[in-house]
């Protein structure tokens, strides 16, 4: 056993990919820059420290995406989730953690693990041979963001992001909304049909403009400035700038025609645009935000259509560092241009502890396996896990790709149709039913090949 698997960062993901590895009887280096270097996030120099939050967030595995993960992280024998869940803290029906003794428990599951060593110099450079998983996260170094940025071709890894929210599709009201691109643009049905239109009267755009200007937003913390790009501008800084304003952007009524009542011309068109490929999840176009998140729910529910929506993800602003995975990792999580190289965690475009750490599970099964020549089947997108790593190695619309979290809208529909069952209920414990049977599958097939 002379080849070594080498594992840049020990957050969540890292520590999760390092255990995965040394468990499938790989040895494993990590390289931790903490405590030599330090971030202005973190305070200790422990593997996997919370540097936020200190909530895994629901535990529900049968009505919940995340919860849904936890149960596939736990059958997977993941470390992350068996410390979580010995210092978990009440908290109703989250996965709350005591986040000092978990993070030393993880720690030191993993510095005495016989197959792992830890490192603390700062790698600077990408590397040139061996195998390696990048998974330094959201504050990745700027020495070696920079390397990564030359050999990916970004113009920024790093900055002020105002994101739009997504919007379940089944829970948009079609009544009132209805499907078309504008002008009726598009070679194909799909095309011509990719967005969705909800019509506001000119009373409505008024009541909408006057909520949006007094809603609660972000501050920025002290030194921070905000340096938006010109196409990504909060809708609230737009508003600002004129009442009309929106109304000659994003919410211009020109180039449609509500088929619901041909005849009467809307004053102004929300439009949203489908984010994925099973046309589960729709953004709404041109609507980044820095408003805090119980204001947007309030704002975005008075646009006609969406009373009722329910919400992937809320739009935001924050500083963030992450790869395009859709146009750079292949469905191995490899770097295309470097194919010893994967990427895992928060980098490669997900969102939270949860999904950092099982895109560290995965990356570090995956790197086993081909380190061990072990075959190893697709991940089954009906998974969570696999409607995650789906979603960010070729799932996402790359030109509008940005960080999210784990939920039903990213897994294909029950029974081949949209929406699957009636009932929310039924259809969540539908996804969950058919995730669990697949997951264990999948790990059944490795299981019996190592044998």
């Amino acid at each position: 056993m002379s080849e070594v698997l080498h594992i840049i960062g020990g957050g969540m993901a890292g520590s999760e990919a390092a255990w995965q590895a040394a468990q499938a009887g790989l040895r494993v280096v990590i390289h931790e820059m903490r405590p030599k270097v330090g971030t202005f996030a973190h305070r200790t120099g422990l593997l996997a420290e919370m540097v936020c939050s200190n909530s895994f967030r629901s535990d529900d595995d049968t009505q919940n995406a995340v919860g849904l993960l936890h149960w596939e992280m736990r059958a997977a024998g993941g470390l992350i989730m068996e410390m979580a869940t010995r210092h978990r803290l009440p908290a109703g029906g989250a996965l709350a953690v005591d986040r000092d003794p978990f993070a030393q428990s993880v720690t030191e599951a993993l510095k005495t693990h016989p197959n792992i060593s830890v490192s603390n110099e700062e790698i600077t450079e990408l590397p040139g041979e061996g195998q390696w998983i990048i998974a330094t996260g959201p504050l990745t170094s700027g020495a070696l963001a920079e390397a990564i940025r030359a050999e990916t071709g970004a113009e920024a890894l790093a900055f002020f992001d105002a994101i739009a929210p997504i919007v379940h599709a089944e829970t948009v009201n079609m009544d009132v909304a209805w499907m078309q691109s504008r002008y009726d643009k598009g070679e194909t049905e799909d095309e011509r049909t990719a967005y969705m239109n909800c019509p506001m009267t000119k009373d409505q755009y008024e009541a909408f403009i006057d909520a949006l200007l007094a809603a609660e937003k972000t501050e920025f913390h002290e030194g921070e400035t905000a340096g938006y790009f010109d196409g990504c501008l909060p809708i609230e800084v737009m508003a600002e700038r004129g009442r009309e304003t929106l109304r000659f952007g994003p919410m211009k009524p020109i180039g449609l025609t509500n088929a619901h009542n041909p005849a009467n011309k809307p004053y102004a068109v929300v439009q949203l645009r489908r984010d994925n490929a099973l046309g589960t999840l729709f953004n709404i176009v041109g609507f980044q935000t820095k408003m805090k998140y119980g204001a947007q729910k309030a704002v975005f529910r008075m646009i006609p259509g969406l009373e009722n929506a329910e919400f992937a993800r809320l739009g935001g602003i924050h500083r963030n560092t992450f790869i395009n995975s859709p146009t750079l990792l292949d469905g191995q999580m490899r770097l295309r241009s470097r194919p010893n190289i994967r990427f895992a965690g928060q980098i490669t475009g997900v969102e939270g502890y949860v999904e950092s750490a099982a895109m560290g599970l995965l990356a570090g099964r995956l790197a086993a396996a081909e380190m061990l020549g072990r075959a190893i089947p697709p991940v089954p997108a009906t998974t969570a896990m696999g409607a995650l790593v789906s979603h960010i190695t070729g799932g996402a619309e790359a030109k509008t790709f940005q960080p999210m979290n784990v939920n039903f809208g990213l897994f294909p529909p029950l029974d081949g149709v949209r929406g699957g069952r009636r009932g929310r209920k039924d259809r969540y414990q539908g996804y969950t039913d058919r995730a669990k049977a697949d997951w264990q599958d999948w790990l059944g097939a490795q299981a019996l090949d190592a044998a």
